[in-house]
């Protein structure tokens, strides 16, 4: 048998194992941003972590109750990352010198941290830099926090998991 299917239904058994000794989910709005090997925190959402297997359908001759679908490549959606203005603009330079064909690629972590801030789980990305930038929607009736958005290309993500307490 293949040692990496062995690996996984150990892992599958561990999970199942582990989720019924009860725990309670992480809470979302706890988290922090890396990138290039700093720290940039006040943001106040991220989107896109995600991603998706392409697959490829084949229609075999004959059999008629069902189609083959083969895996065939998987995509990233951008990572969109806001946060309230502030005066410190690296992002926005980022953006503006990649506007410029000055692209500088730099990889990062998303980290979602427990109640005591420390990293329970993290998303990393690789050679990731600035595609879209958006500035903040001004409303004289509002209060609300003036918001930019930084939408970041990327060539993946792997996800990271520290449960020991």
């Amino acid at each position: 048998m293949n040692p990496q299917f062995i690996g996984l239904k150990a892992a599958l058994v561990a999970g199942s194992t582990f989720s019924s000794q009860g725990h309670d989910p992480f809470m979302a709005y706890n988290f922090a941003v890396e990138i290039g090997g700093v720290v940039v925190g006040g943001f106040s959402e991220v989107s896109g972590l995600s991603s998706e297997i392409n697959v490829q359908s084949y229609e075999e001759g004959g059999l008629n109750n069902f189609v083959h679908k083969f895996p065939k490549h998987t995509t990233y959606p951008n990572l969109v990352l806001s946060r309230g203005l502030v005066n410190i603009d690296l992002f926005y330079i980022w953006y503006q010198a990649t506007s410029q064909g000055l692209i500088q690629q730099l990889n990062g972590t998303i980290l979602l941290l427990n109640d005591r801030q420390i990293p329970k789980i993290w998303w990393t990305f690789k050679n990731a830099y600035p595609v879209k930038w958006e500035g903040p929607q001004f409303n004289a009736s509002s209060d609300n926090v003036a918001v930019e958005k930084i939408e970041l290309v990327h060539q993946g993500i792997s996800k990271l998991s520290r449960f020991d307490g």
